[in-house]
């Protein structure tokens, strides 16, 4: 079965960093956008990311521009999100998804993504 298990998340201070993993078991992932979501209680899934197959377009989330960075390493078929200048309102568990079957879609909707993997929460403290 093919899985995207995520990494990295944990407590971090406001103003700080972490960065985020995510491990595809399957190299089908590589032909593929990919993205990170996030979702905070009581409120929609969201997209902070999305990259396209060949990692050369990306797109970002207003509330993440300027702060967070989406990459994919095809050889060893991973994605990463690190993020910067992190905020209470980062606080979320966040998700690496594969596209259904799109290869530079970046319009970051969920119900465009087909593999998840079981995230990993992300908690900012003020």
């Amino acid at each position: 079965q093919v899985q995207l298990v995520e990494s990295g998340g944990g407590l971090v201070q406001s103003g700080g960093s972490l960065r985020l993993s995510c491990a595809a078991s399957a190299r089908t992932f590589s032909s593929y956008t990919m993205a990170w979501f996030r979702q905070a209680p009581v409120k929609e899934r969201e997209c902070a990311a999305a990259i396209s197959w060949t990692g050369g377009r990306s797109s970002y989330g207003d509330s993440v521009k300027g702060r967070f960075t989406i990459s994919r390493d095809k050889l060893w078929n991973t994605m990463t999100l690190q993020m910067n200048s992190l905020k209470p309102a980062d606080t979320a568990v966040y998700y690496c998804a594969a596209h259904l079957n799109a290869y530079n879609d970046l319009s970051g909707l969920p119900a465009d993504f087909g593999t998840w993997g079981q995230g990993t929460q992300v908690t900012v403290s003020s």
